[in-house]
């Protein structure tokens, strides 16, 4: 066997070792600038620095399966990059090498291929050959016609270990199936050809995936909308509105990602995922929803000391999640998933009025060094925080206009058939504090007085809603101000309170609840613990 040379690995490998050591902050500046300053071109073919065609044709003779179904499978999983990868999610093992192994399918391959399981995850050409072996020994099982390169996708589908139908359908069709048709060159860092797959008109022999329309994502329409159960309500009040966005990595493909976060066996999820190429988008849970994706609670410490009101509380009850198809090992990510990325990121900001900085825009790494990696060392962090921003404007902070129904608390704003506001002369009109929605906001005095500012809203049917509120914060503010839900027929069906000392300037979900056709009615109320203030702003009803 011959050797390689391994120069991204062990780099790889140091930026880990530091990364885990303590926050990311120190390690993102410098590889970003070394990220931002190579081409596409360039980038991609340092994913690929090893010529690899003959080590695939080995393999592929010596244990009888196609040399182009073996690439096909690579490009799927690594696009040829020797990954070492990382556990993203409980139960799923970390994937190895440029054929992405994984737990027994590691160690089953090596002993088959007669390597050890170190070799089979540290040495391409080893790792190339495991799986081959594997492959063959099904293929044997199945009776497969080893010629028909057709009929091997069944055992493509089982190396791959996804589970869910559609997922199986789109991973061998369109992600392996589909590059052996198009094919693929991938060059070494020199220039040299790494890897050559020519295209062939080869059908999958699989169940094809669905051709019905999908829905669209509920948050955003360019998504898929693929809905995980694991997920459950934001906590009321001010630590549970959206206020940040957390950057994964799958640790796999996007296929395997989404199938995994929506099997209700996994236990996890996150909001979104996004394809290798940036071509599709997959919603896993609305944005209002608390998903499953970082499993640990907010410590100020690690992210700059921002949102320190938030401290030792779960970083799920206030973050929006998004997963992407790659490992946090490789060397670069591709240029239209990064753009695809950037853009829903750009939405999610503007739907939740998060600031677009690197403390708000952060990598599930940063927030869990314990145990977590992800997005890795070579996520381009400058240039995604400028693309997002490019993406919205000027800076980002601007209260969001867009999704669900606001109501202003200047009826000016509104559009009176769909909402309103009312409220009695003792609360007072003001711009004194920054970050308000629209062109001011009303304050009242607490005190046991019934009182309220009233928001109306219209409902065509009866169904649930989630109401969040917006308000400029102050240390004057009521940390307990109560909020009342009505519902179109006058019953009183919620009651939350939220603290107005924090969350200014932004979306703060402060609750769900059925309403019925009609007017219906969300009251901020004065009858507090006196000595404070409460700030009527706006509302959204989504």
């Amino acid at each position: 066997m011959r050797p390689f040379r391994q120069p991204l690995v062990a780099a790889a490998a140091l930026a880990f070792s530091l990364s885990a050591c303590g926050p990311q902050e120190s390690v993102q500046s410098p590889s970003s600038a070394v990220e931002d300053a190579r081409t596409p071109e360039q980038a991609e073919a340092e994913r690929t620095p090893y010529e690899l065609d003959a080590a695939f044709a080995r393999a592929g003779q010596d244990f009888q399966v196609p040399a182009e179904l073996l690439k096909g499978i690579a490009y799927a999983e690594t696009r040829f990059e020797m990954i070492q990868g990382h556990q993203e999610f409980e139960g799923m093992p970390a994937a190895s090498g440029l054929m992405a192994l994984r737990g027994d399918n590691l160690t089953e391959g090596a002993r088959l291929a007669g390597v050890s399981v170190e070799e089979a995850r540290t040495q391409p050409e080893a790792n190339i050959r495991a799986a081959a072996a594997l492959l063959s020994q099904w293929a044997q099982a199945e009776g497969i016609v080893r010629e028909d390169v057709g009929a091997w996708a069944p055992v493509v589908v089982k190396l791959s270990g996804i589970t869910n139908p559609e997922a199986q359908a789109q991973y061998v069709h369109r992600e392996v199936y589909g590059v052996m048709r198009s094919g693929v060159v991938a060059q070494t860092p020199a220039g040299g050809v790494a890897v050559s797959l020519l295209p062939t008109e080869v059908q999958a022999k699989f169940a094809s995936p669905s051709v019905h329309a999908m829905a669209a994502g509920p948050d955003y329409a360019s998504s898929i909308w693929r809905a995980s159960p694991n997920y459950n309500a934001r906590p009321s009040g001010s630590g549970g509105g959206v206020q940040i966005v957390v950057i994964h990595t799958c640790e796999g493909s996007y296929s395997s990602c989404w199938s995994w976060l929506t099997n209700s066996a996994s236990g996890v999820s996150a909001h979104y995922v996004v394809n290798e190429s940036g071509s599709e988008i997959s919603q896993l849970v609305r944005e209002s929803s608390r998903g499953w994706h970082v499993g640990a609670n907010y410590s100020p410490s690690l992210n700059g000391g921002v949102l320190s009101n938030l401290s030792g509380t779960s970083v799920n009850n206030f973050a929006v999640g998004i997963e992407h198809g790659g490992s946090a090992s490789q060397s670069s990510f591709p240029a239209g998933q990064i753009e695809a990325s950037a853009k829903l990121t750009c939405n999610i900001a503007k739907d939740n009025g998060i600031t677009i900085d690197s403390y708000h825009i952060v990598a599930h790494g940063k927030l869990q060094p314990a145990s977590r990696t992800d997005p890795g060392p070579n996520w381009p962090w400058s240039s995604y925080i400028s693309k997002v921003k490019g993406y919205c404007g000027s800076g980002g902070t601007t209260p969001p206009p867009s999704g669900g129904l606001i109501i202003d608390s200047n009826n000016a704003n509104n559009d009176e058939a769909k909402g309103y506001v009312e409220m009695s002369g003792s609360w007072a009109r003001t711009t004194s504090t920054a970050g308000y929605y629209g062109s001011d906001y009303y304050y009242a005095s607490t005190q046991a007085i019934s009182d309220p500012a009233t928001f109306y809203f219209y409902a065509s049917a009866a169904g649930t809603k989630t109401i969040d509120a917006w308000w400029t914060a102050g240390t004057n503010r009521s940390p307990a101000a109560p909020f009342i839900f009505v519902n179109a027929a006058g019953t009183t069906v919620a009651t939350p309170k939220v603290n107005q000392q924090v969350g200014g300037g932004a979306w703060n979900t402060i609750g769900t609840f059925a309403a019925t056709a009609g007017w219906n009615k969300v009251q901020l109320s004065r009858w507090a613990t006196e000595g404070y203030v409460v700030v009527a702003d706006a509302i959204r009803v989504r």
